[in-house]
C-alpha cells in the first residue's frame, strides 16, 4: 500500500503523467478558435478594473487566467506584439521588430510629402502604388506562419478571418493565407487591394458610418465616477473628464467603445458569411479591438475615459459571446494584448509618482543627428528618423571612413544622458544569447535581443529609464504612449475560456508566444517546437493535460 502510494505521489510530483485525463478535464475539441487582442490592455488596468466587469471580461476571468502574461520583448508596440500572439514566435523570429523601421538605402515620399527612409511593418514594398504616404497593405514582412496559416496547410478547408480597427493588427493575426482580412481605414472596414468587400460587410460599414454621423454623449458608469478628475495638459487642454463626441468626429468615435462595437459587428457578420465553425474543419476568428489603445494615447490609462472604455469593451465582449453561444458551435476563446501602457506623466506626478517625466527633446534622432553632423562636418543629418528611443540608424550619407567613429560618438551621447537606461550596439545584440528563465526576470539585453533582427534593426538601440514618457510635449495630439522594456508596457493578461472550463489562476509569468502552441494543442494540430519560441500551456486544472 505504501509503495503504491509513494509511486503515485512521485508521479504527481513529476507532472501527473500516470493519471489519464478524463472527458471532464479535457475540453471538447473546438470547431472555432476565437483569438482576441485588446490593443494596450495592460495587466495593470485589467487587474485594476477586474472587480467591476459584468459581461464578456467577467466570463473570461472565470476561466484559465494568467493575469501577468508578458510580451517578452523590448519593442512593445502594436505590430511586434500582434505578431507574437498567433505565431508562437518572438519578434526576433517573426521579423516584425517595430511598427516602422528605417532602411538607409531607401528614399521615397513620406505621408507628409517629404523624403523618408521609413518602412511600415504591414506594407508590400515595391507594389504598384505603394509609398510611405499610400501603402499597399500586406503580410510581406511577416516571416513565420500564423495558427491559421498552419491550419490551412494541414487542412485547406479550414477558414480564417481577421478583423481589427488597425490594418497591422489584422494582418499580423490573420497571416498570409486568411480567407478574409478586414480593418478600419478611417472611412470603412476594407481589405487587401486585390480583393473585394462582401455585400454583408458593406452593410456593416453602413452601420458604422451612421454611428459616426451622430453625436454621442458618453456614459460614465458608476464605478468610473471616482476617476473623473480633470488633469491639465496645457494652458487650454485637459483630460480626465468624459466629453461629448460631436457628430462626424471619426477620431473621437475611434477612441471610444463605439468603434469596438463596430469591430465586433463586422467580425460576427464575417463569421456568419463564411460559416466559421459550421464545416468539417476547424476555423479561426481573430479579432483585435483598437479603441483601448486610442483612449490610452489620447487620455492616458488611469482616467474616467479608460474606465468607461473598459466597461464598454466588457459589454461588447458579452454580446459577442452571447451571439456565438446561440450558434451552438463549440468554441474556445483566448484574449490577450499586444502590449501594455503607461499613464501620462502629469497625472502620475499628481498620483504619487514624482519620477514620472517627459523625454528631453534633445534625445530625438533628429536632434542628436544634427549635433553629430556639426561635430564631424557632415552635410546631412547623421541619424535617420525622429524617435528619442528604440532603433537608431546611421544615415547612408555618413562616409564609410567615419561611420564607426560617428556611431561611437552617438552611443556615448545617449549613454551620458540622465534619462537613458541602456544603449546596445548591433554587435552586442548579435552576440547576446537567447533569454533563459522566467520572462519577468529577463535582463534588459535579453528583452532587447528578442526584438532584434540583424537585417532590419538599427545600428544601435536606445532604451529610456522607467517612467520616462517618450513624448516631449503633450500638445502633439496624444499624451501617453508605450514602447518601453519595462513591466507596465510588457505585462498583459492572457485568458482562456471554453464552455465547461475548470477555472484556475496562475500568477507567474508566461509569454504571448505560448498562446499559439496552446491553441494548437486544443485542436490537435502538431507544431514542431524548433519552429517556434513558445511552449504549450497546460490549461487543465488537476492531473490531466491538453499538451
Amino acid at each position: 500500500m505504501n509503495a503504491v502510494r509513494n509511486v503515485t505521489l512521485s508521479a504527481a510530483l513529476l507532472g501527473g503523467c500516470s493519471f489519464p485525463a478524463t472527458s471532464e478535464t479535457i475540453p471538447q475539441k473546438p470547431k472555432l478558435i476565437v483569438a482576441i487582442a485588446v490593443d494596450q490592455l495592460s495587466s495593470d488596468i485589467f487587474n485594476e478594473h477586474r472587480g467591476s466587469f459584468t459581461g464578456g471580461l467577467k466570463r473570461l476571468a472565470s476561466g484559465v487566467v494568467f493575469p501577468s502574461g508578458y510580451q517578452g520583448h523590448a519593442a512593445t508596440e502594436t505590430c511586434p506584439g500582434h505578431s507574437t500572439i498567433l505565431t508562437g514566435s518572438r519578434p526576433s523570429r517573426t521579423g516584425i521588430i517595430a511598427n516602422d523601421w528605417q532602411d538607409p538605402s531607401l528614399t521615397r515620399l513620406s505621408r507628409g510629402g517629404g523624403a523618408t527612409n521609413e518602412i511600415y511593418c504591414a506594407e508590400k514594398p515595391g507594389a504598384a502604388g505603394s509609398a510611405a504616404k499610400d501603402q499597399v497593405i500586406s503580410a510581406h514582412f511577416l516571416r513565420v506562419p500564423t495558427l491559421g496559416d498552419r491550419m490551412k496547410a494541414d487542412n485547406p478547408t479550414s477558414k480564417v478571418v481577421a478583423v481589427s480597427g488597425k490594418d497591422r493588427a489584422a494582418v499580423m493575426m490573420g497571416g498570409s493565407k486568411a480567407d478574409l482580412t478586414l480593418w478600419w481605414n478611417g472611412k470603412a472596414y476594407v481589405t487587401y487591394a486585390d480583393r473585394s468587400i462582401p455585400t454583408a460587410i458593406e452593410a456593416a460599414n453602413g452601420r458604422a458610418v451612421a454611428a459616426i454621423a451622430k453625436a454621442a454623449t458618453p456614459i460614465l458608469p458608476a464605478q468610473c465616477k471616482a476617476y473623473s478628475r480633470e488633469v491639465p495638459i496645457s494652458a487650454s487642454a485637459s483630460v480626465g473628464v468624459l466629453k461629448m463626441r460631436k457628430a462626424g468626429d471619426e477620431s473621437g468615435w475611434r477612441a471610444s467603445p463605439e468603434s469596438d462595437a463596430a469591430t465586433a459587428d463586422v467580425a460576427l457578420t464575417a463569421r456568419t458569411l463564411l460559416k466559421l465553425g459550421e464545416g468539417a474543419a476547424q476555423d479561426v476568428l481573430a479579432i483585435s479591438f483598437s479603441a483601448t489603445d486610442y483612449v490610452g494615447h489620447r487620455f492616458g490609462t488611469n482616467g474616467a475615459e479608460m474606465c468607461a472604455q473598459l466597461a464598454g469593451l466588457d459589454a461588447t465582449l458579452g454580446k459577442l459571446f452571447a451571439n456565438l453561444d446561440k450558434t451552438g458551435i463549440p468554441y474556445a476563446v483566448v484574449l490577450t494584448a499586444d502590449h501594455g501602457g503607461h499613464d501620462l506623466p502629469e497625472r502620475n506626478k499628481n498620483n504619487g509618482l514624482p519620477a514620472a517625466e517627459r523625454v528631453d527633446a534633445a534625445l530625438s534622432a533628429r536632434a542628436v543627428g544634427t549635433v553629430l553632423a556639426a561635430q564631424f562636418g557632415l552635410k546631412e543629418n547623421a541619424l535617420l528618423g525622429i524617435s528619442p528611443f528604440g532603433d537608431q540608424y546611421l544615415a547612408a550619407s555618413v562616409p564609410a571612413d567615419k561611420r564607426s567613429e560617428v556611431r561611437s560618438a552617438a552611443v556615448a551621447l545617449y549613454r551620458a544622458h540622465r534619462q537613458v537606461a541602456a544603449v546596445f550596439t548591433k554587435e552586442e545584440l548579435i552576440a547576446a544569447p537567447p533569454p533563459k528563465g522566467q520572462v519577468e526576470d529577463w535582463t534588459l539585453i535579453e528583452r532587447a535581443r528578442t526584438s532584434f533582427d540583424a537585417e532590419r534593426s538599427g545600428d544601435f538601440l536606445v532604451l529610456l529609464k522607467p517612467y520616462v514618457t517618450p513624448i516631449p510635449s503633450s500638445g502633439l495630439g496624444y499624451v501617453a504612449t508605450h514602447g518601453s522594456p519595462w513591466g507596465y508596457d510588457r505585462r498583459v493578461p492572457i485568458l482562456f475560456w471554453w464552455k465547461g472550463v475548470a477555472p484556475f489562476e496562475q500568477s507567474n509569468g508566461v509569454e504571448t508566444a505560448d498562446i499559439m502552441p496552446t491553441l494548437a494543442s486544443l485542436i490537435g494540430l502538431k507544431v514542431p517546437q524548433a519552429e517556434i519560441d513558445g511552449r504549450c500551456l497546460d490549461l487543465v486544472a488537476g492531473t490531466g493535460t491538453n499538451c
